[in-house]
C-alpha cells in the first residue's frame, strides 16, 4: 500500500485551531456546507481581548458542554432536525498571531457558507468576530437587521489606538454600512463607562438600547413581539449574543464580566423571541471556560445556540 493511502496528522499550519473530536450536539462533521441549512462554526480567537482571555477555548468547551441536549425542544416543540440538514462545520482556521489576518480568515471561510445557503451558527471566540462575519452576510444579503445582546455596546471608535478588537465591532459595521440601523437592538447593557456616549452615540445610529436595570425583573416577551413587529418576517437579521449580557451569577466564564445582567429565563425568551424573523446567521461568543471551572457557562452557550437553531426558518414543530 503507498504512503498516500494513510490517514497523516494534519501539519501545525493547516489544523484547525484548538479544535477537538467533539462535536456540536454529536453531529456529523462536515467539510462543505453544499446540503446544509444550517452549521455550526467554531472561531477560537481571543486576539481581540482587552481583559480576560481564553475565549479561544469557547468553541472547544461549548461542544464538549452539548453532549447532553437532546434533539427535541421540551419547552417549545421545536424539532429542528426533522426538516433542517445540520452538521458541524469544525473550526476556522484562524491566525492566533495576526488579528487583522483572522479577521480576513474569517470572513473567507463564511462567504462560501453563506452562498450556499447554509445558516452560520457560530461558537466563539471573542467578539471580534462578528465584523467579518457581517461582512459576509453583506456580500449575500445587503445590510442586516440585528439583535445584540450583551453587557457592552462594542462601538468604541478605537482600543489601545487599534480599529478592530473585540469592543469595536460594531462601530465598524456601521461605518461599513452592514447593518439597518433603525433596525438594530442592543439589549442587556450595563456597568462603569467613560462617558454618556458609551450608549447615545447607537442610539444616535438609529438603534434601539435596551439597559439591563431597565428590564430587571421582567419578561422580555413583550419586548420581542416590539422587535418582530419593527424587523419584520423577511429582514435578513442577525443575532449576536455575547454570554457576559447574562449577570456572571449564571456566567461567570468570561472575559469582561458585568453585575446586574440578565438572568437565564431572559435570555431564553429572547432567543425564543426570534422565531419568525429571517435570521441568516447567530453567534454565542466571550465563554472563556478557564473562569468556571464547573462548565456551565459554557452549557448555557451550547443550549443557547441550540435555542437558536430552533428558531431558524423553515424548523418544524410537533
Amino acid at each position: 500500500m503507498s504512503e498516500s493511502a494513510f490517514n497523516q496528522p494534519l501539519g501545525g499550519n493547516a489544523m484547525p485551531r484548538f479544535g477537538g473530536l467533539a462535536s456540536m450536539m454529536r453531529l456529523p462533521v462536515a467539510t462543505s456546507a453544499a446540503g446544509l441549512n444550517a452549521g455550526f462554526i467554531g472561531v477560537p480567537l481571543d486576539t481581540g481581548t482587552s481583559h480576560r482571555p481564553g475565549a479561544r477555548f469557547g468553541p472547544r468547551q461549548i461542544r464538549a458542554e452539548s453532549c447532553l441536549i437532546r434533539p427535541y425542544n421540551m419547552a417549545t416543540g421545536a424539532a429542528p432536525f426533522d426538516a433542517l440538514q445540520v452538521a458541524d462545520l469544525g473550526d476556522v482556521a484562524i491566525n492566533t498571531y495576526n488579528l487583522l489576518k483572522s479577521v480576513d480568515l474569517i470572513e473567507q471561510h463564511y462567504r462560501p457558507i453563506i452562498e450556499a445557503g447554509c445558516i452560520p451558527l457560530t461558537l466563539g471566540g471573542d467578539h471580534t468576530i462578528a465584523l467579518p462575519i457581517l461582512r459576509a452576510m453583506k456580500a449575500q444579503h445587503g445590510p442586516v437587521a440585528m439583535i445584540h445582546v450583551d453587557a457592552h455596546a462594542d462601538v468604541n471608535p478605537d482600543m489601545f489606538g487599534e480599529a478592530i478588537a473585540h469592543g469595536t465591532p460594531f462601530r465598524r459595521a456601521v461605518e461599513e454600512g452592514l447593518l439597518i440601523g433603525d433596525k438594530v437592538w442592543q439589549i442587556g447593557l450595563r456597568g462603569s463607562g467613560y462617558s454618556a456616549e458609551d450608549f447615545d452615540w447607537p442610539r444616535q445610529q438609529g438603534f434601539t438600547v435596551v439597559p439591563a436595570h431597565e428590564v430587571w425583573w421582567q419578561s422580555l416577551a413583550p419586548l420581542m413581539a416590539d422587535i418582530r413587529n419593527k424587523i419584520g418576517p423577511d429582514t435578513p437579521t442577525y443575532l449576536s449574543f455575547d454570554i457576559d449580557g447574562i449577570d456572571p451569577a449564571y456566567a461567570g466564564g468570561t472575559g469582561t464580566p458585568e453585575i446586574g445582567g440578565l438572568t437565564v429565563p431572559q435570555a431564553l425568551e429572547i432567543v425564543r423571541g426570534c422565531r419568525g424573523l429571517n435570521l441568516v446567521g447567530c453567534d454565542l461568543v466571550e465563554v472563556s471556560p478557564a473562569y468556571d471551572t464547573s462548565g456551565n457557562t459554557a452549557l448555557l452557550g451550547a443550549n443557547l445556540l441550540f435555542e437558536m437553531l430552533c428558531v431558524l426558518p423553515g424548523v418544524a414543530y410537533r
